[in-house]
């Protein structure tokens, strides 16, 4: 997507700087509710081996591991911090129970064509832990030999040697936390990792062919400035890796404890935080990521980039994903599932998560079997996420709906939108602008009726 600097200019970045979803589920995770028990969730699992899921789409697997050696301030992730490695062995027997009591309601074997294991920081566990986890997985499931397999890395923890024994296992893909090379900025959110150590580390995963390397960076971190961030963008140009995360850090102290332990004066201004956002805008597309969505970026020849291309583009609880829209179980505390018609999340607390699989229950919590109206409006807003576009006819058909009526305030809603430049609407559909791309939680914000009817939209991240 060829996009000049007019297009997002600043003025519009800061027009559109308000809080909204990120839309890895609609509806969206703050809208689960108690009276979803692991009962439901069980008959959600039965129904998907009874069905043609099971035969037809292969599962994606997601694992949380939680625990960190040390804080990173600006977390808000669910972890547990400690040095203390043998609470590794514990959990990783917790979640061999967790996969058992998912194989007793789908049966053992089912394809998965994506696995991810995310954190905390997996790569707190040694590489016998890692090999452990992923042997008791392929006991249970069968991969796919196109799979995309995943790990997010903290460069502080692994050299080449244990990026040798994550190739042997099977892992395909990378995620290096990076967030700032600035040694200030690393400071005073309490990450230190020299700038060396992740290009040596980058360097050494392609040298044993790693399909895809990511890099998350944050921009709105104490310390950081316009200029600063700057410089490391320059060094990610130079990295070079296939895929970038950009995120806003959102600031909410109230909310998640370690980042009060931010010095609120540091923080960049709500001028630079959009002045940053603009010239990273400029700056990825100078050296050649094509904008994927929201946040996402990657290399024209990337999977991802590809996927976008070819309007192939999904999205999950892990964001955008080149794999067909399907079924996910999550695995391990805090985890949030889908299956079939229904979201489900596991207990948030390590107490909690094993006293339930002690009891030989599953460790769902709470989540939500969608409404008819849930799955309209979740249609039209992945389609908006991924495509950048919806077909009526193709909403209509599939849901015996009339969009033109059925969203007719929403429609109506949407003028402003048109009115700046951002989407076209006929009779036919919804077509999102090439500027309008980079504000699209903007545009799927307008067929969210739970927000509509919130006026407590502070918990969200900004949309820019």
């Amino acid at each position: 997507m060829n996009v000049d600097a007019e297009t997002v200019s600043e003025d519009l970045l800061r027009r559109f700087d308000v809080p909204g979803p990120r839309y890895t589920s609609f509806p969206t995770a703050d809208r689960f509710v108690e009276a979803f028990t692991a009962g439901d969730y069980c008959q959600a699992l039965t129904q998907r081996r009874s069905g043609l899921a099971a035969r037809s789409m292969p599962l994606s697997i997601y694992v949380h591991i939680p625990f960190c050696e040390s804080l990173c301030y600006y977390c808000a992730c669910n972890k547990i911090i400690t040095k203390h490695h043998d609470r590794a062995a514990s959990y990783l027997q917790y979640l061999a129970r967790e996969v058992d009591l998912h194989t007793q309601q789908m049966g053992v074997g089912q394809a998965i064509s994506q696995l991810h294991l995310g954190g905390g920081s997996p790569t707190f566990l040694s590489d016998d832990e890692l090999a452990e986890l992923m042997a008791m997985l392929r006991r249970n499931f069968q991969f796919s030999a196109s799979g995309e397999y995943a790990i997010e890395i903290d460069p502080r923890t692994v050299d080449a040697g244990r990026l040798d024994c994550m190739a042997r296992l099977g892992f395909n893909r990378l995620s290096f936390g990076v967030q700032d090379f600035d040694t200030a900025v690393q400071k005073a959110v309490h990450r230190v990792q020299p700038a060396e150590r992740v290009f040596a580390l980058v360097e050494a995963a392609r040298a044993r062919g790693f399909e895809s390397i990511n890099v998350d960076l944050i921009y709105g971190l104490p310390r950081q400035s316009p200029e600063s961030f700057d410089r490391t963008l320059a060094q990610i140009g130079a990295l070079r890796p296939d895929r970038i995360a950009l995120y806003a850090y959102a600031h909410l102290p109230e909310r998640f404890k370690p980042q009060r332990r931010i010095d609120a004066t540091e923080l960049p201004s709500a001028a630079a935080k959009v002045a940053m956002l603009s010239r990273s805008l400029a700056a990825l597309r100078e050296a050649g990521y094509v904008y994927v969505g929201m946040d996402h970026f990657a290399l024209p020849d990337d999977a991802l980039a590809v996927a976008k291309r070819q309007g192939r583009l999904h999205r999950n609880f892990q964001g955008y994903s080149t794999q067909p829209d399907c079924d996910l179980i999550g695995l391990g505390v805090s985890s949030i599932g889908r299956v079939g018609v229904t979201y489900s999340q596991n207990a948030k607390t390590m107490d909690e998560y094993c006293d339930l699989l002690d009891q030989g229950q599953l460790p769902v919590v709470r989540g939500l079997a969608l409404s008819r109206d849930d799955l309209v409006r979740r249609a039209m807003i992945m389609a908006l996420m991924c495509q950048g576009q919806v077909q009526f006819e193709s909403i209509n058909l599939a849901y015996l709906v009339d969009c033109s009526t059925y969203f007719a305030k929403e429609l109506q809603d949407m003028q402003s939108l048109v009115d700046q430049g951002l989407v076209l609407v006929d009779e036919a559909g919804i077509q999102v602008t090439a500027r309008g791309w980079f504000f699209v939680r903007a545009v799927a914000m307008v067929f969210d009726r739970y927000l509509q009817t919130d006026r407590n939209r502070a918990r969200f991240s900004k949309i820019i």
